[in-house]
């Protein structure tokens, strides 16, 4: 059961522009102790997706009480997503005439591999596949992921837990779910996403803790074996927070010095 715009609900019309087109955007938010982390962050980027994918802003009020009592049901862990849509209008790609954006509020456990993950560090493999590169929409949270379930079939196929993806250019983007960092020495890097990726929350809030301790931070446009060859590898997302990469292909890492420092602050800021 979900929450569409205030009302419990499980359905949505079948002329909805998300079901329709994914004509919207969603964020997902980790909650601890009752608190959804970062909400200033996914309130402030789904405001800012609207306003570039020109859809009418909802009511902002009623969707943060709601999100605030629905943290209030998990003392651990726990996640809510908030997906809006355009709305409800005719046929073909005009949004002329749409009804009032729908506001979709779920919420689910928090997937408890993660804190495995954290532990002890992940493999990713390399997918073959390739982001195509869009700059109108890279960067966005928006509801085309077609890419990530294709990128998805590829990883469960070969028994990955996630991978790297390279974008046309064979530019090293992000991986399937995750925004990526490498360090070299005292240079952390990470994807520059103008033309294809996502901005993640906690991409973004890690360049920042980064910063703090003293790494020099470079967003890049770099091949695969610039991230081969690196020092530590790691990767971020909201509901995971960051996760320690193990080994590449036929490369292993064992330094987790950045991750396990960012990771310290992490949870005290």
């Amino acid at each position: 059961m979900a929450w569409i715009n205030g009302v419990e609900s499980d359905s949505v019309s079948v002329s909805d522009r998300a079901f329709q087109y994914g004509d919207g955007c969603f964020t997902t938010v980790l909650v601890e102790e009752g608190s959804p982390r970062l909400w200033p962050q996914h309130l402030k980027r789904l405001q800012n997706t609207l306003l570039k994918l020109n859809i009418a802003a909802p009511d902002w009020s009623p969707i943060s009480r709601t999100v605030m009592s629905l943290a209030q049901k998990y003392p651990e862990k726990g996640v809510i997503k908030i997906l809006i849509s355009r709305g409800a209008g005719g046929r073909g790609y005009s949004p002329a005439g749409c009804q009032q954006t729908q506001v979709m509020i779920s919420d689910f456990a928090w997937p408890d591999h993660y804190e495995t993950w954290q532990q002890d560090g992940i493999e990713l493999g390399v997918c073959q596949q390739r982001l195509g590169l869009v700059p109108m929409l890279a960067g966005l949270k928006h509801l085309n992921r077609l890419e990530q379930v294709m990128l998805k079939q590829e990883i469960e196929v070969n028994g990955w837990l996630d991978a790297v993806v390279l974008d046309i250019h064979d530019h090293v983007a992000e991986t399937c779910a995750s925004n990526i960092f490498w360090r070299h020495g005292q240079i952390l890097y990470t994807p520059e996403l103008s033309q294809a990726g996502v901005h993640g929350l906690m991409r973004a809030h890690v360049c920042e803790l980064a910063k703090e301790l003293g790494y020099c931070l470079e967003f890049v446009k770099s091949p695969l074996d610039a991230l081969l060859c690196a020092d530590e590898v790691f990767i971020t997302n909201a509901l995971m927070a960051l996760v320690p990469v193990t080994k590449i292909q036929s490369e292993t890492y064992d330094e987790r010095s950045a991750s396990e420092a960012i990771m310290k602050r992490l949870y005290t800021c």
